[in-house]
């Protein structure tokens, strides 16, 4: 059963130095304030892997000198340009890349969730890519003749973070149509939630939310956190924050500027 925790750092406890961290896309719910305080601990040498973009969650947890290596497939401002302490971290090689595509990842944490070792992809060939990833396979197909397939290690992290609308006491955590957050829950060895309110009753029970609900037996902790997802949208619920992603392109360009947002936004704990 999941643990209800007190505190927001109390559910944070499986996140430790050096720990393969999934995280979610822009719109799927992507936990904020749980990377806020990660970085006030501060956490250090993540292995961050985002299923299957990122945004603000990673190029705050790169600029913060929180990760030690990053897989994915994309890290953007989107309307507000490149990530820039991203796009500086690579540029300086302060952290190893891991180049993937979206199919790719999703592939990859499929496995893990079946149990598999790994998992064949064909869209890879001929992609520049597969020269990057000495860890992915190129073997024949055994049932064809010369028909080459892409063999991808299966990814299991060690812990997949993400925010949803809500959870119940037993820890059953409804996240919708936000199917790509069970596949992080299931492939993970543990999951750490944070979430807009708490149910009394048991969502699995009902009739109308069960059939988006992720059962309390993948979760390891959940925590309340009130627009948790802030400033980035939480689908259904609240759009992002526009003004303030402007605001934190236009400082973030900068270390001197990352570091005043850091000061004002994660260090002096202002939220919407």
């Amino acid at each position: 059963m999941a643990l209800i925790a007190d505190t927001l750092e109390d559910a944070l406890a499986a996140i430790g130095d050096g720990c393969m961290l999934a995280i979610s896309r822009e719109v799927a719910g992507v936990s904020m304030a749980a990377t806020r305080a990660l970085i006030r601990r501060p956490v250090a040498q993540l292995r961050l892997v985002a299923l299957p973009t990122s945004s603000l969650q990673a190029d705050l947890l790169i600029g913060a000198g929180c990760v030690a290596t990053l897989e994915t497939s994309a890290v953007s401002l989107g309307e507000f340009g490149p990530a820039p302490r991203f796009s500086a971290a690579i540029r300086a090689g302060v952290i190893g890349m891991k180049d993937a595509t979206c199919p790719a990842l999703h592939a990859a944490f499929q496995a893990a969730e079946k149990g598999v070792p790994f998992a064949p992809l064909r869209g890879l060939i001929g992609s520049d890519v597969l020269a990057h990833r000495p860890d992915w396979r190129v073997i024949d197909n055994p049932f064809g003749c010369d028909d080459p397939i892409v063999l991808l290690p299966a990814i299991q992290p060690d812990v997949a973070l993400f925010h949803a609308p809500m959870a119940d006491r037993a820890g059953n955590v409804w996240i919708g149509r936000q199917r790509e957050l069970a596949t992080m829950a299931h492939a993970a060895k543990k999951t750490v939630v944070t979430v807009e309110r708490l149910l009394d009753g048991d969502l699995l029970a009902d009739p109308m939310l069960a059939a988006g609900t992720l059962a309390g037996f993948y979760i390891e902790a959940i925590a309340l956190a009130e627009r948790g997802a802030w400033p980035l949208p939480l689908p259904d619920h609240y759009a992002a924050d526009y003004d303030h992603l402007a605001e934190y392109a236009r400082l973030a360009a900068t270390p001197e500027g990352f570091a005043r947002y850091l000061e004002r936004y994660v260090h002096d704990r202002r939220a919407a």
